[in-house]
């Protein structure tokens, strides 16, 4: 493996390029984790390779003398649509893990969701960071370890509640099985005690099933938390829907960036249903193959609100650590900026209301 970076080198300039450097910068072992989706891989490459099959209309002559990229969410303002989505053990690729992606995204001014499972206490991560910070939830058995963490991201002052309801299992991951994933002994969950979420831990796959959360504890932690609740996972119009009847704050149409179920279409393909069938009731956030601003600009104009990336996280942490991150969401900003020049969109409201999609 070669040395984190200290530095910028002139041909790092895109998302793809961080990809490559990092893959030179992981063990197997994260390589693993990081970089494979579920099954045959159909579902991981779709997310990316659907981007390529839409296209954006230029528009250059509009008046842009007043033009920014903030946003408004849930009564708070972001500069920018761009979120930092939970991703999971980030030590794998960082000695300092989560804390470097605070660190990151404290420069830049950047919301970040902090994952249940990761590596770093919340106290920790908050302490890194003035920026924003949400939290997301595997929903646990015991309802109380629930609750706790809930009341711990809000005495700490994080601003929203994300609740991931499309990974309750992990899916079955080929490539991690090939090269025996597992976690080192020095990295671990440490928000929680024996998370539930590995079918390894069954005999009998079903079995599990019997301790799965519900709609009911969905209902139930809305009930209980004093903070905005966004569900995580949508990917279809009858869930989106429910979600609205539940008095749910928000959704983000994601399908795990391909690691649960292969063979789920495209994020971006069933986002445009979804908007439909959601039809401005709640803010849709974005998550799945985000690698270019113009993918940014053709998500927002296809109906989100705002964006999450989660592996150009691990891959800029596994290149420069917080310095990797923090060019990354820069590369992604100017890359949206230009973006909003050509098609003629002064903010992020004129994206979802102009047609700049063929």
């Amino acid at each position: 493996m070669k040395e984190k970076l200290t530095f910028i080198p002139n041909d790092l300039v895109s998302l793809k390029d961080y990809e490559r450097y990092a893959k030179e910068r992981m063990s197997i072992n994260s390589l693993a984790y990081v970089c494979s989706g579920a099954g045959d891989e159909i579902t991981f490459k779709r997310n990316e390779e659907a981007f390529q099959e839409i296209y954006l209309e230029a528009n250059t002559l509009e008046d842009l003398s007043e033009a920014n990229t903030k946003i408004e969410l849930f009564g708070q303002t972001y500069d920018s649509p761009i979120i930092l989505a939970p991703v999971a053990y980030q030590k794998l690729v960082d000695i300092n893990g989560e804390i470097s992606t605070a660190q990151a995204a404290n420069v830049t001014n950047t919301c970040m969701c902090v994952s249940s499972f990761s590596s770093c206490t919340l106290e920790e991560i908050s302490e890194s960071t003035n920026s924003p910070l949400w939290f997301q939830l595997y929903i646990q058995p015991d309802m109380k370890t629930n609750l706790e963490l809930i009341q711990k991201a809000e005495s700490l002052g994080f601003k929203a509640l994300v609740i991931t309801i499309d990974a309750l299992i992990s899916g079955i991951r080929n490539v991690e099985q090939r090269y025996g994933f597992s976690l080192p002994e020095n990295i671990s969950a440490v928000n929680i005690n024996n998370p539930i979420q590995t079918i390894s831990n069954f005999e009998n796959i079903l079995e599990m099933a019997k301790i799965l959360p519900t709609w009911k504890d969905i209902e139930f932690i809305k009930k209980n938390s004093k903070l905005p609740v966004i569900l995580k996972g949508i990917t279809n119009t009858s869930y989106a829907k429910k979600a609205i009847e539940l008095g749910i704050d928000g959704i983000i149409v994601s399908n795990h960036g391909g690691r649960t179920l292969d063979t789920l279409p495209s994020t971006i393909e069933i986002l445009p249903k979804i908007t439909k069938a959601v039809d401005k009731k709640i803010p849709i956030l974005f998550d799945g193959g985000i690698k270019r601003g113009t993918d940014i600009i053709k998500a927002i104009a296809l109906g989100a609100s705002a964006v999450l990336i989660g592996r150009p996280i691990m891959y800029g942490l596994a290149t420069a650590g917080a310095l990797g991150i923090a060019h990354t969401l820069k590369i992604l900003k100017e890359e949206l900026e230009v973006s909003m020049i050509f098609t003629g969109c002064k903010d992020i409201k004129q994206i979802k209301n102009k047609e700049i999609i063929f």
